[in-house]
């Protein structure tokens, strides 16, 4: 990848982070922790990899995506409206009665949503059968799913590993968010799902491990995955829960947590510091 690009993609997740911290802070409540850990992956997706057009956001030929993991929707928010499915100001309403950001993804109000999320694990069922659809429908759009690496702890998750890996989804790129943390403590605690990339190939799928921070790890991630045939692919990431704010960097606590203002304050600065220290190369 070129420094250009690279450095517009930084950007990119760097403003997506400060619409991770406005939402959080203004709704009082929400996920800031698993949204900051994403924010590279969908810098990378939504300006990158995915065909999308946010002027007609139901285009029948665009590339789907489903947020599984759907408590983490303040980082979709703040990429869709970046790319603009909605107005900025949107953000500052996040879970507000009446607006139009709610607390998880809702595909029949909100643009550029495509499929209505929260209940860990059923969203990597329902990016199955977008991905056999356009089989059955020899579309070639594809179709991107990100999982949190507690999520894979539902029993659905392997249902739906089985299923891609029957029906050959090899339109079907699932990303594994493992950031080490869920809502009770570190996920090898809780129930450990590790090795996540032994457990995925044993179901079939090529695997992809990757630092999901860095773009040029994401983009060759990306480009392998377009090369394989006959197979669904999982990129299996190493991510920090809380990146790029540092009291919130690898504490469970900012799980499910809202910023006060002071924290907000704090979180906000780091973040527009380092968008012009990247501004600024």
């Amino acid at each position: 990848m070129d420094a250009s690009t690279k450095l517009e993609l930084q950007k990119t997740a760097c403003r997506i982070r400060m619409g991770v911290i406005e939402g959080t802070f203004h709704a009082k409540s929400g996920h800031p922790g698993g949204s900051l850990s994403i924010a590279d992956d969908l810098a990378y997706l939504y300006w990158k990899e995915m065909r999308v057009d946010p002027a007609n956001p139901a285009w029948p030929d665009r590339d789907r995506f489903v947020l599984s993991k759907g408590h983490c929707v303040p980082a979709l928010y703040a990429a869709l409206a970046l790319k603009g499915y909605f107005p900025w100001d949107e953000i500052k309403s996040l879970r507000h009665t009446g607006a139009l950001l709610q607390g998880h993804p809702d595909m029949k109000h909100i643009p550029g949503i495509d499929m209505s999320t929260g209940s860990l694990g059923q969203g990597i069922s329902a990016a199955c059968g977008m991905a056999l659809a356009g089989k059955l429908d020899q579309k070639d759009y594809r179709v991107y799913s990100i999982l949190g690496d507690g999520e894979i702890e539902e029993g659905q998750v392997w249902e739906a590993a089985m299923f891609a890996a029957h029906y050959k989804l090899d339109n079907l790129c699932v990303i594994v968010d493992n950031n080490g943390l869920q809502i009770d403590g570190p996920v090898a605690d809780v129930m450990s799902p590790y090795p996540i990339g032994d457990k995925f190939a044993a179901f079939g799928w090529h695997v992809i491990t990757v630092d999901g921070h860095d773009f040029d790890q994401l983009e060759a991630a990306f480009h392998e995955a377009k090369t394989i045939q006959g197979k669904p692919v999982v990129l299996v990431q190493k991510s920090v829960k809380g990146k790029g704010v540092s009291f919130m960097e690898n504490q469970v606590s900012w799980h499910g947590s809202a910023p006060n203002a002071e924290q907000y304050e704090i979180a906000m600065a780091e973040l527009k510091a380092a968008l012009a220290q990247l501004d600024a190369q």
